[in-house]
């Protein structure tokens, strides 16, 4: 999915223009990346865990030639995903959407009814049962 359609269906799904949804996820995009880049981590809880990471300056070794190379001090960003959407993944099952929050009214309060007495139980007709003649246990021989 490229960013086209994403757009297309987050737009579809919360009932918003392409517009709008483009603007609400270019919005998320940089408070995340401008988050981030000042070095503050970002977790969206059930989705993924953004940080970013500064690597020192260190000698590495070149496999082919065995020589000692210098790798200079880089920032990198990582980007972990959490459970939630680990195991989406692997069960090969999307989540399910959350449901749309409705505004709660407040019902006016209810009287508790009034305690029954428990009802009696009715006597159940007992059926007689005829048990088969119990078998012969086979000769031996």
């Amino acid at each position: 999915m490229n960013r086209s359609q994403l757009l297309n269906k987050f737009a579809e799904d919360n009932e918003l223009t392409r517009k709008q949804a483009d603007e609400y996820v270019t919005s998320l995009v940089d408070i995340i990346t401008g988050s981030v880049a000042s070095g503050e981590d970002v977790a969206i809880s059930g989705f993924a865990k953004f940080r970013r990471i500064d690597r020192p300056a260190r000698l590495a070794r070149n496999p082919a030639t065995g020589e000692t190379v210098k790798v200079k001090a880089k920032r990198v960003a990582r980007i972990t995903p959490l459970k939630n959407f680990k195991d989406s993944v692997l069960s090969g099952k999307a989540p399910k959407p959350a449901a749309k929050k409705a505004v709660a009214k407040k019902a006016p309060a209810k009287k508790a009814p009034a305690k029954k007495a428990p009802a009696k139980k009715k006597a159940v007709a007992k059926k007689t049962v005829k048990k088969a003649p119990a078998r012969k246990p086979a000769k031996r021989r």
